[in-house]
């Protein structure tokens, strides 16, 4: 059997006529591909697997063509994560953090002190949308709250969303998970719909992060929802995928301006870009830095890549 059956995939599901509807990830391999273009400390590599996994949870509530990125900048251990999801489940992700400070922080579980000394005291939490159609560009910000990544979700979502929202999160050197249940808008306020918000809330905090590396979507609501008739819906996988390129690479090099490009080659004597997310590097010999700034020779521009 596969070893990674049941993941790399995002599922929906609602409880059968209540306001409520929820989501689902769990990635193995595309964890791993991603995770293999930088060398994290336990803590850091968590706080980033648990990162892609809200990026994903964050793209699925969403009905939108582009890019959906997750940011978190702070001043602990970890001065700036960026995960990325498209809307066909494409993520990427890289962190900045402090090696000494990084290496202080023991174990994998982001939660309570770990949590704060990834990110200390004052860090953001930005959620920015952007859609291909019309050029729409949506961004959220909030603060970093509470004990762990999940809480500030959930503080995000109350905020810019006003949906009462429940999240967890989970991430080891193998995997990342996580499970998503939001309360939805209604026209009327349905009998027994507080009770049930009660129980989903009970049934969360009885998740942990062991379950759900673990365990499929079918157990764990399982464990959440036992007693609830829930839609399953068909899984959609998810993939690690770099969009850098040539295009992205020569208009950055166009906006740092020729007098700088030209010095950084005549000291290096070539230009190289290294893309963070994916470690693939673009080199650029003398005729391909001057074909940067000539009309003519644009249109043949060719890096050399090793």
């Amino acid at each position: 059997m596969d070893a990674d059956v049941g993941f790399d995939t995002v599922r929906r599901f609602l409880i059968e006529d209540q306001p409520v509807r929820g989501h689902w990830v769990r990635l193995g391999a595309a964890w791993r591909e991603l995770r293999a273009n930088g060398q994290y400390p336990p803590a850091v590599r968590a706080l980033l697997g648990e990162a892609v996994a809200a990026s994903v949870l964050l793209a699925a509530t969403l009905k939108f063509r582009g890019r959906l990125t997750l940011q978190m900048q702070g001043h602990g251990a970890v001065r700036l994560l960026v995960a990325q999801c498209t809307h066909e489940f494409g993520v990427r992700a890289v962190a900045h953090y402090d090696d000494s400070q990084a290496a202080a922080i023991s174990g994998e579980a982001c939660v309570g002190e770990a949590f704060r000394a990834l990110l200390g005291e004052g860090g953001r939490f930005t959620v920015t949308i952007e859609a291909d159609e019309r050029n729409l560009r949506y961004q959220g910000i909030v603060p970093l709250t509470g004990e762990s990544l999940a809480q500030s979700l959930e503080a995000y979502f109350s905020a810019s969303e006003q949906l009462p929202t429940r999240v967890e999160l989970a991430a080891d050197g193998e995997q990342c998970a996580g499970l998503l249940l939001q309360k939805l808008p209604q026209t009327e306020e349905r009998s027994g719909i507080g009770a049930l918000w009660q129980a989903v809330q009970r049934g969360m905090r009885r998740l942990d992060a062991g379950a759900l590396l673990r365990q499929g979507l079918e157990p764990l609501l399982g464990i959440v929802l036992p007693e609830h008739d829930v839609r399953l819906f068909r899984g959609i996988a998810v993939a690690f995928e770099c969009r850098c390129g040539e295009g992205r690479v020569t208009t950055l090099l166009r906006a740092l301006g020729a007098e700088e490009v030209r010095e950084i080659l005549a000291e290096e004597g070539a230009v190289t870009v290294t893309c963070e997310f994916c470690r693939r590097p673009y080199r650029f010999d003398a005729q391909a830095v001057e074909a940067l700034f000539t009309d003519s020779g644009a249109a043949d521009i060719s890096p050399l890549i090793h």
